[in-house]
């Protein structure tokens, strides 16, 4: 079977107008009606360009024919593919060859062959035109930079550009319906690509067989050891030279004079040192000194912030509502809440009463004149239902937290503090 790509006459890229101008330049050459002379030969090349044409001209059927292009080159997609690559395992072996000269069963002709005829094979699946080729694998002489490394780098990474498409177990165009069409597409795929796989691998494996026994790779290994160990030996030299020019340097060195010491500061460093020596220094009298005075100042410093904490929490103190403060922003805002003053009107209107009572139980107890016309009563203040509530729940406990109140207030400096808070018990 001849190639429909060749047939046209165009390369495996043309656009569907590069294939019907072609078609139709064929057409008309091969033409029957155009080649009554040669009659039969017209035709049966008329057939082949119309046959070509229907194929490629066909977005669906040129897929499918450029996927499985070499098997049908090759004897057809239906078991009857003639898979005649080369047999790479036959060069796994050191009996392929004999020695490492140029000759025809030399290393490097035997070899060079190989790799020649796995290129001619991969070119034949290439469809880039601007393909540049695969490296050489060269001779025994051939220059390691330019040639040698060149051929490994490219090699042992290889990747083959074969589709094995005659490794595909099922024919798509027998497909019932796209299901099964899709089904049958995903079965294939994994074929080709273990087919891939495998080829790729049996490559680098021969590659990285034929670089163990090639013989300029070993001698290019070689020569980097060597560069190495002479690079180490002079490093190691440059090193010692360097240490050594360093010791010289310091027997060398000679103290500078500003440096050195006059003979009259080691005449009182003597001095100090024999006084040292016959009195003592005295430091460990005063070090003790320095100890128990800063230790006396650091007792002080202590008593002094607890008393500062104690006067501080005295002064911000509330003892109408026995609550203490932190900071005398808190305690004014406090002296101006509703619920303070509320408390401390409550107080000070029981103290009142408080005194008004122990004032007229006086009178009486000393025979003072009851009939006499009473002062003018001190007019109370009126209490909201929430005060006198609060008046009628007080105790004890709002009088029992309040600082020592002077007596004079209910005009008897002499009476016991016992009897004051008897009074208020006895009031609440």
């Amino acid at each position: 079977m001849k190639c429909h790509y060749e047939v046209l006459g165009v390369k495996r890229d043309a656009s569907d107008e590069d294939l019907k101008r072609a078609y139709r330049k064929l057409a008309l050459r091969w033409h029957p009606d155009k080649n009554l002379d040669n009659a039969e030969e017209a035709a049966e090349q008329f057939k082949l360009i119309q046959a070509a044409y229907d194929v490629l001209s066909d977005a669906q059927e040129r897929a499918w024919y450029d996927n499985h292009r070499e098997a049908l080159l090759k004897g057809g997609v239906d078991g009857g593919y003639q898979d005649d690559s080369l047999d790479l395992v036959l060069y796994f072996t050191v009996t392929c060859y004999s020695g490492y000269e140029d000759d025809k069963k030399g290393f490097y002709a035997v070899y060079r062959h190989v790799f020649e005829m796995i290129a001619k094979e991969e070119e034949e699946s290439i469809v880039n035109e601007d393909f540049e080729g695969f490296p050489n694998f060269g001779d025994s002489q051939s220059d390691y930079d330019t040639v040698v490394h060149c051929f490994y780098a490219y090699w042992q990474s290889f990747c083959t550009q074969k589709n094995f498409a005659w490794k595909e177990e099922y024919d798509t165009r027998q497909a019932s319906n796209r299901w099964e069409k899709r089904a049958m597409e995903k079965e294939n795929k994994k074929t080709r690509d273990k087919a891939r796989k495998e080829r790729n691998e049996l490559v680098r494996e021969l590659v990285a067989f034929v670089r163990k026994r090639d013989k300029r790779v070993q001698a290019h290994r070689k020569l980097l050891e060597e560069q190495n160990a002479e690079k180490a030996k002079k490093s190691e030299e440059l090193r010692r030279q360097q240490k050594l020019k360093q010791a010289k340097l310091a027997e060398q060195y000679k103290e500078q004079s500003w440096i050195t010491m006059s003979d009259l500061e080691r005449e009182l460093q003597q001095m100090e040192a024999q006084y040292e020596k016959e009195f003592g220094d005295g430091s460990s009298e005063e070090e003790e000194e320095e100890k128990e005075e800063r230790k006396e100042n650091q007792e002080e410093d202590k008593l002094c912030e607890e008393q500062d904490a104690a006067n501080l929490f005295d002064e911000l103190y509330c003892p109408a509502c026995d609550k203490s403060f932190k900071t005398e922003k808190a305690m004014k805002n406090h002296e101006k809440s509703k619920k303070h003053r509320e408390i401390v009107a409550l107080l000070r209107q029981q103290l009142e009463e408080e005194e008004e009572a122990f004032s007229v139980s006086t009178v009486d107890e000393n025979g003072w004149n009851s009939e006499e016309e009473p002062e003018e009563p001190v007019p109370r203040q009126k209490l909201s239902k929430k005060q006198r509530r609060k008046q009628r729940t007080a105790g004890v406990s709002f009088l029992f937290f309040l600082k020592p109140i002077s007596l004079c207030m209910f005009s008897c400096s002499e009476l016991p503090n016992q009897w004051y808070l008897g009074i208020i018990s006895a009031s609440v």
